[in-house]
């Protein structure tokens, strides 16, 4: 008989953003003549920048000609985007990456979920908590965990942000394999300083440990002293991988287009402690489960490194940022502590009660969408996320609608 993965049965019942879809289903089913607006989910919100609209329109006219058709592309990406991608946004930066340890692909999201592929079932796993769901769901899908015990999965090190910590976690008190890290932070908004991130690299070198490095969000950074990518610490093209994405940089969420770094240096080891590249393994790992992003999209991309297209993306970033700003004092002058919105589209708030009845509150009585931060793991419950992704308009009435809620 045909017999299921059963690590899927381990999973909580439902996605967390299935869980708010639901509720807001119901809301609007129940009133249909409130306006909904929703502050939760990270979807943008501002069409692609216009010269990306240009370089899409004209691989399409390409795709039309015999001359210029193009038919499979390299599966890890064209040579046009990847040495765009290594030279404006590693080699400007100080850090020597190189277009043959850049793989492009349609999103980061597959990408922190397919490279568990490439480590051995047994290694220990340590994740922030909050957390983004997908670190941790397909890790229990490959069976690297037991059960579900009181919100947490056995097997698992779990590393407490909070606001003690300034939402940075400490480094594990064990040895561990594996680290998941997000900077700037989803959910939390949270920044790291070169500092902060040396110790991580530190730690991850001297226990022959790799860290997954998602910086989805660094195109929002606007203090110079941080971090925009881990390769800016000496030493982490040898321990660390990272994911990056052109969804929240440019507004390429229904597009899809994202890339991986994975530095030639980086290697992990054989149960004999034989030391393997992870570069030909992924590479490998590509070329065979994967067709590549297709020709438009990448052509499209690569505007984003013009000069034009880095003014148009500066000014999609402000303007999102504008939001964060709105959000985060509006929140903070009604009386709640926030982290985030400053160098991050999320803006991180202390609800003071259970974060799904926040949550509820919101939605049942301003008709406004948030995210509970319970959903992103225990350290989440008290908290929930504001999204900057949406109109100038929206932002403003939804937290008036918040204050006249709250105000009081």
């Amino acid at each position: 008989m045909i017999r299921v993965n059963e690590n899927y049965l381990k999973l909580k019942a439902s996605y967390l953003f299935v869980d708010i879809a639901k509720r807001v289903a119901a809301f609007t089913a129940a009133h249909p003549e409130k306006k909904v607006i929703r502050m939760g989910i990270g979807d943008v919100t501002r069409p692609l920048p216009p010269v990306c609209i240009k370089a899409l329109h004209e691989a399409a006219d390409e795709m039309a000609a015999e001359a210029t058709f193009k038919g499979y592309g390299p599966e890890a990406g064209y040579e046009f985007l990847r040495e765009a991608i290594a030279e404006n946004d590693y080699r400007a930066r100080g850090c020597q990456i190189g277009a043959d340890e850049i793989f492009v692909s349609d999103g980061a999201k597959c990408d922190t979920a397919n490279i568990q592929e490439l480590f051995a079932g047994d290694i220990k796993i340590a994740v922030p908590d909050p957390v983004y769901p997908v670190y941790v769901d397909t890790n229990v899908m490959a069976g690297r965990t037991g059960e579900n015990v009181g919100g947490r999965y056995q097997g698992f090190i779990y590393l407490n942000s909070t606001a003690e910590n300034n939402f940075i976690p400490e480094l594990p008190k064990e040895k561990v394999d594996l680290i998941y890290l997000c900077f700037p932070n989803n959910p939390t908004g949270a920044a790291i300083t070169k500092a902060e991130l040396k110790k991580w690299v530190d730690y991850a070198k001297e226990n022959k440990s790799l860290i997954l490095y998602d910086a989805a969000y660094e195109a929002f950074i606007r203090d110079e002293s941080l971090p925009r990518s881990i390769y800016e610490i000496d030493g982490a093209d040898e321990v660390a991988i990272e994911f990056r994405s052109f969804s929240k940089t440019a507004g390429f969420t229904g597009t899809r287009c994202a890339f991986t770094v994975v530095p030639k240096k980086v290697k992990a080891y054989t149960s004999s402690g034989e030391a393997v590249a992870l570069n030909p393994l992924w590479n490998r790992r590509q070329s065979t489960k994967f067709n590549g992003v297709s020709y438009p999209i990448q052509k499209a991309a690569a505007a984003v490194y013009t000069a034009e297209g880095k003014a148009q993306v500066k000014a999609l970033i402000d303007f999102y940022l504008e939001n964060a700003k709105i959000i985060r004092e509006k929140m903070t002058s009604l009386g709640f502590a926030c982290t985030g919105g400053e160098n991050s589209p999320y803006i991180w708030v202390r609800t003071g009660c259970e974060s799904w009845s926040f949550f509820d509150k919101l939605l049942n009585e301003a008709a406004v969408v948030t995210t509970p931060g319970s959903g992103f793991g225990s350290c989440g419950e008290g908290f929930i996320r504001i999204s900057a992704f949406n109109s100038r308009e929206n932002v403003i009435e939804a937290m008036n609608r918040i204050s006249s809620v709250l105000g009081n």
